[in-house]
């Protein structure tokens, strides 16, 4: 049978380290997929649990979730936008993936999606999905984008540049500045992954609108930043005619935040204690793993410029064998690089994102085990 036949989805492939893990008391202690295990903030839940469910909620997002949106990025990031640059996604793991089709719809004549070599698997399925190009760019040594390795001929054929800051998997920190003016030079609309954004360890927190809005998207989640993965509230802002455009496709596409999430999002964007405790979590988990990598097992691990992953290069480069080490000595799953692209193959992603009781548990069995 001819046609499109989906990929292995690629955690799947860690079924066998899964097994392996399980055999230690107290189970297998998962690292692999970066899914929030802190509870969400109380404040939350109320307005979840208390929001009336009743007729269908405007795809765009409400008048109070778009006003707490445009709140959020004035307060906290210093960018002040209108009613018309913001709307709401199903989380944002939906928007990645469908930008290119709507894009090609818009402009027929491209059909390249750009994204960082090392990156989220989802831009270049989006991509495939879409039926368009899907042209990975090199990254640096610092892991941030090398927006000098275009070609003109990719340039010429690109409907969108992705960038992600603070990066998935290793943490870089792209020039947001350098992104905006490379797309305004080329005609290439940018849009930036900054669902990490509250995570970003070095300096601050840094978004592709505080280089103006002119050709650009930013791209939001309330998953990682109030541990609301399972509510799938996100939103997307920035230059008005993109944003015009993807709303209005989007309705006839009938995505649709549900009413009581956007107003559980509402209560989360309008507090940032509870983010203030998460980050410093996630921080203290970094430390502690990085510190067992270099005292156990000899691997020296520089932490991330942001979000809550360890990027860690295995021995002799052997992505695999780390991971199944991991596994049987500390119950611990981790996911090989190369799922984020194959110019990763030789290191493992680490995500500090269960409880810390759970990342004790894989210390002490490694630092055991010798």
């Amino acid at each position: 049978m001819s046609g499109f036949r989906p990929p292995p989805y690629p955690y799947d492939r860690l079924d066998p380290l899964r097994a392996r893990a399980d055999e230690h008391e107290g189970g297998l202690v998962d690292l692999s997929i970066g899914t929030p295990f802190d509870p969400a903030p109380p404040v939350v839940i109320d307005a979840l649990v208390s929001a009336d469910p009743r007729g269908y909620p405007p795809s765009i997002g409400t008048p109070a979730f778009r006003d707490a949106v445009r709140g959020w990025f004035d307060r906290y990031l210093g960018v002040a936008l209108s009613g018309d640059e913001v709307a709401a996604t199903i989380g944002s793991k939906e928007f990645v993936a469908g930008v290119p089709q709507w894009l090609r719809l818009r402009t027929p004549d491209r059909d390249t999606v750009l994204y960082p070599q090392i990156s989220y698997p989802t831009y270049e399925m989006g991509a495939t999905l879409a039926g368009c190009r899907a042209v990975p760019v090199p990254v640096r040594d610092d892991w941030s984008i090398d927006l000098g390795a275009i070609s003109a001929e990719d340039a010429g054929r690109a409907l969108c540049l992705w960038v992600n800051t603070p990066g998935n998997p290793a943490g870089g920190l792209d020039d947001l500045g350098a992104a905006a003016a490379w797309g305004r030079a080329h005609g290439v609309p940018v849009f930036s992954d900054e669902c990490y954004v509250a995570f970003t360890w070095d300096g601050p927190p840094r978004s592709i609108l505080h280089h103006g809005t002119e050709g650009v998207v930013a791209v939001h989640s309330l998953s990682k930043r109030s541990n609301l993965a399972g509510g799938r509230a996100g939103f997307y802002a920035g230059d008005a005619d993109l944003v015009g455009y993807l709303r209005e496709i989007r309705k006839h596409a009938g995505f649709m935040v549900p009413a009581p999430v956007q107003s559980a999002a509402v209560a989360a964007l309008g507090d940032e204690a509870h983010v203030d405790v998460q980050r410093e979590r996630y921080r203290s988990r970094l430390e502690a793993l990085a510190a067992v990598f270099a005292d156990v097992l000899g691997i020296e691990v520089m932490l991330p410029g942001g979000g809550f992953y360890l990027w860690v290069h295995a021995p002799a480069g052997d992505a695999w064998a780390l991971a199944e080490d991991l596994a049987v000595r500390g119950g611990a799953i981790v996911s090989p690089g190369e799922f984020y692209g194959a110019a990763g193959r030789s290191h493992v992603r680490v995500a500090a994102v269960q409880p810390d009781e759970r990342i004790a548990l894989v210390v002490e069995r490694l630092r055991s085990a010798g």
